[in-house]
C-alpha cells in the first residue's frame, strides 16, 4: 500500500508525535504541539491532526488530551525509512515473542512464570525501542495519555526513568502504571486522569522500585 502524501507541516507534526512517544511513552497534547512548532493556538495543531487522521496516518481518540495513536502501517513505514527493517537479514528476526503479564502477586518478580497469562508474537517494527514484556492495563488512571483498561502496555525493563516517562512501578505490594516525576521534594507518580490523585513516594517508609518504562501500546484489535 502506497504511503499517503503529507505536506511538510503534516510530516513535521507526525515526526514530533513519534519522537515524543519514543522519549516519554505517550503522545504530545495539542498545546505541546502548538508550543513546539510555534502555532498561535492548539486549534491549529488540531486542524493538522485531523488532516493526518483523514489520511489514515494516525487515529484520534476522543475525550483525552493525548488521544493520538500511530496506525500500525505508519509505525512500520517510519521504521523502514530509518533502515531498521532492512538491517534485519531474516524476516523471523523482525519478530518479538513477548510474555503477557496479568495480575502480579505481592512480593513476586513481575516476570515470574505464574504471572504470565500467554505470549504474543509481534512485529519488532511496532515499537521504537525493544520491549521485554506486555502488561495488561487495569483501571483508567492513565486515560488522558490514551492508555485505558484492557490495553496491553509494552514495557522495557529498566530500574531508571527520566521525568515525564510513563513507568511501571512497584510500590509496596502494588504494581502501577503512572508518569514519573522526581523533584526537590522526592518522587511522585502522576496519573493522567483528574479523578485520580498523584502518589507521593516516601522511600524511607515504602518499598519502591521502577520495573520498566513504557515503549508502546498494543490494542486488543491488533492481535486478532
Amino acid at each position: 500500500m502506497e504511503s499517503p502524501k503529507l505536506t511538510a507541516r503534516q510530516q513535521q507534526i507526525l515526526d514530533l508525535v513519534q519522537s515524543t512517544i519514543e522519549r516519554t511513552g505517550a503522545p504530545p497534547t495539542r498545546a505541546e504541539i502548538a508550543a513546539e512548532l510555534g502555532f498561535k493556538s492548539p486549534n491549529a495543531a488540531e486542524e493538522h491532526l485531523q488532516a493526518l487522521a483523514r489520511k489514515g496516518v494516525i487515529e484520534l481518540v476522543g475525550g483525552t488530551s493525548r488521544g493520538i495513536r500511530l496506525q500500525t502501517r505508519t509505525l512500520r513505514a517510519l521504521n523502514e525509512a530509518r533502515g531498521k527493517q532492512f538491517a534485519l537479514p531474516l524476516p523471523s528476526l523482525a519478530q518479538l515473542t513477548l510474555p503477557l503479564v496479568g495480575r502480579v502477586a505481592a512480593g513476586h518478580p513481575i516476570l515470574a512464570q505464574e504471572h504470565i497469562d500467554q505470549t504474543y508474537v509481534l512485529e519488532a517494527s511496532l515499537f521504537p525501542r525493544k520491549p521485554d514484556y506486555l502488561l495488561k492495563v487495569k483501571g483508567m488512571s492513565m486515560r488522558d495519555a490514551g492508555i485505558v483498561d484492557g490495553d496491553l502496555l509494552a514495557v522495557q525493563k529498566t530500574p531508571d526513568a527520566r521525568n515525564g516517562q510513563i513507568v511501571v512501578a512497584r510500590l509496596n505490594d502494588e504494581v502501577t502504571v503512572k508518569r514519573f516525576h522526581r523533584g526537590r521534594h522526592g518522587i511522585e507518580l502522576l496519573p493522567e486522569n483528574p479523578d485520580f490523585q498523584p502518589i507521593v513516594v516516601s522511600p524511607e517508609v515504602e518499598d519502591f522500585q521502577i520495573e520498566g518504562i513504557a515503549v508502546g501500546l498494543v490494542r486488543q484489535n491488533m492481535l486478532i
